[in-house]
């Protein structure tokens, strides 16, 4: 099968975006911190309580207090994805980027666990007359309808000029009654299958 864009733009993985922290450079250990670290209290010794706080108006839930799922964790999730004509990943083919994801309304602690939330993912093409462009969006669609909790409502387009026939594809996209048609395809199923392996 020849592909489309034989020869896509890839990005570096470590210039995609993260929350993960970058490792720092290790510093040289002096013989005092050796010997300082060999001679400290061992875990175990030490006093379990210590610095504990048992008053009531101190308590913290900050601990048990799910965090609100923002465009970086959307990106987390489908920047992983492979790419069905390349072995890269659409983050790493600029397929998704994170400023093309969003989340009405805006994500915050406060919000009620109940209210619908809209995912709007644009993605681009890596060139305009890419033939997969419905695939991709169909396995990003069907990756964020897996992760995310049943309140969360995703819509996948085609970013605005990056696509000769964006309107007809976007068209795709949105038909549920056609979504739910290419999922019951075997073939179509395989090649969702073989992109969402990558995601962690």
């Amino acid at each position: 099968m020849d592909k489309d864009n034989a020869n896509p733009t890839i990005l570096n993985v470590t210039e995609l975006p993260t929350r993960q922290r970058k490792k720092g450079r290790r510093v040289q250990k002096t013989a005092e911190s050796k010997l300082n670290r060999i001679l400290r209290k061992p875990q175990y010794l030490s006093d379990p309580f210590y610095n504990v706080s048992w008053s009531d108006d101190t308590e913290s839930d900050d601990e048990l207090t799910a965090e609100p799922i923002d465009e970086q964790e959307v990106y987390d999730l489908i920047s992983t994805i492979s790419d069905p004509e390349h072995p890269l990943s659409l983050g790493q083919l600029a397929v998704v980027n994170l400023p093309d994801i969003h989340i009405t309304p805006s994500p915050s602690t406060t919000a009620d666990p109940n209210t619908l939330t809209q995912v709007l993912v644009e993605i681009t093409p890596t060139i305009t007359h890419c033939s997969l462009a419905t695939v991709i969006g169909l396995g990003v669609r069907v990756r964020l309808e897996q992760a995310l909790p049943p309140n969360y409502r995703v819509d996948v387009v085609i970013k605005k000029g990056t696509h000769s026939q964006d309107d007809q594809v976007n068209k795709q996209l949105a038909d549920k009654e056609r979504v739910a048609a290419a999922l019951e395809n075997d073939s179509l199923k395989g090649v969702l299958e073989n992109m969402l392996k990558t995601c962690v």
